[in-house]
């Protein structure tokens, strides 16, 4: 369906916010992490307004647009006409997690088949891949609630996901929290990533050969070390040029 163009009506800091995110969301429909409409992304609009874009519900992941992105306010009253509803339970997550983190910048929250599998397994992520070391040093887990409508859910999720990167909700998926869209993405890719090769591991019923509890202990310095604005500064521009292969309309 057509949506009209916001980018003469917006500033240009949330225009440049808005085709970043419908990046990520084309970007998660590309590498396969979609639940059909039923995950979401949402970034913080710059300002004191307290105001975030989130994809619209009803829109399929490859779908989505800079102009179909809805804008809405902490209460979830959309500040922006849009033929679209919000998934509550997408904003229970998100606003949770906006308001409890003022760094994070982008929460992209996805329900992976591998995520899922690996939130199902007591031991929860297991230090036997690469992309695993990267995550642990940052991960928490947020048992399974129901489905994330109730506003008394709120402060456990923030009480759970603490100052972490990453969140693993059990039974349901996976969350990220990053500074910038790139970052959450990149952070969503490398933890998903990370599962899948756990179950792909599993599945060989051989012993696991687990990474080595002394370089898992110093991996957290490592990361401040080798990917502190590096890692989403140099793959964004390559995931975007990917884009622009495939698909450019999700500028408009």
């Amino acid at each position: 369906m057509h949506i009209p163009s916001l980018q003469e009506v917006v500033d240009g800091a949330e225009w440049q916010l808005r085709v970043d995110l419908a990046a990520a969301c084309r970007l998660v429909s590309a590498y396969g992490t979609t639940d059909l409409v039923f995950t979401h992304i949402s970034a913080r609009i710059p300002g004191p307004e307290h105001q975030f874009l989130i994809n619209p519900c009803g829109l399929m992941f490859d779908e989505i647009t800079a102009s179909s992105l809805v804008k809405v306010d902490q209460q979830c009253n959309k500040l922006s006409a849009s033929p679209f509803p919000v998934n509550p339970a997408g904003f229970t997550i998100h606003t949770s997690t906006h308001q409890a983190r003022q760094d994070a910048g982008c929460v992209l929250h996805t329900h992976p088949r591998a995520g899922i599998a690996v939130s199902c397994q007591k031991a929860g992520l297991l230090p036997i891949s690469q992309q695993s070391t990267f995550v642990l040093p940052s991960l928490a887990y947020h048992e399974y609630e129901g489905v994330a409508i109730r506003d008394d859910g709120k402060v456990r999720l923030q009480t759970s996901l603490g100052s972490s990167k990453f969140l693993m909700l059990r039974n349901h998926g996976l969350l990220t929290v990053g500074r910038t869209v790139a970052d959450a993405f990149l952070s969503m890719y490398t933890f998903e990533n990370g599962c899948r090769i756990q179950v792909d591991a599993l599945s060989g019923g051989q012993p696991m050969t687990a990474v080595a509890p002394r370089i898992l202990a110093g991996m957290a310095e490592v990361s401040k070390t080798v990917t502190v604005g590096q890692g989403s500064v140099l793959v964004w521009p390559a995931l975007l040029r990917k884009l622009e292969r495939m698909d450019a309309n999700c500028k408009n």
